[in-house]
């Protein structure tokens, strides 16, 4: 079920920063080319996990860790081109965007939480 919800929320991302914040990009102030790759790799994110949840049940471990650490990267990503852009960026893309970082963290933690316990659960 992680992986669904990893895979909704990498969609929504995907979504949001192509159709909402590029054509409102004014009220946003991150540059169109940076949204450009913020959502392919929050596209090639949704895939993977879309493509987890459906085909490969049975793997959970190993299948999360690379989850995790790209969510991770792109967290840490986005948070060099918040502080790298901070003088273009307006209160709305400064919230968005520590927003999107602060909701991934949260993702994270939750996958953490599913990967030690799949853990625990081989171990039994």
């Amino acid at each position: 079920m992680v992986f669904l919800i990893d895979a909704l929320g990498a969609t929504l991302i995907t979504i949001f920063l192509i159709a909402g914040i590029t054509t409102f990009n004014e009220y946003f102030g991150m540059p169109q080319e940076t949204l450009t790759i913020l959502s392919i790799l929050a596209l090639v994110l949704a895939i993977y996990s879309f493509f987890c949840f459906a085909f490969l049940d049975n793997n959970t471990q190993k299948l999360l860790r690379p989850i995790i650490m790209a969510n991770l990267t792109y967290c840490i990503l986005t948070l060099g081109l918040v502080v790298y852009y901070c003088n273009k960026l307006t209160i709305f893309g400064l919230t968005y965007f520590v927003g999107e970082i602060l909701i991934i963290c949260g993702l994270v933690y939750i996958e953490l939480k599913t990967l030690k316990a799949s853990r625990q659960n081989i171990c039994k």
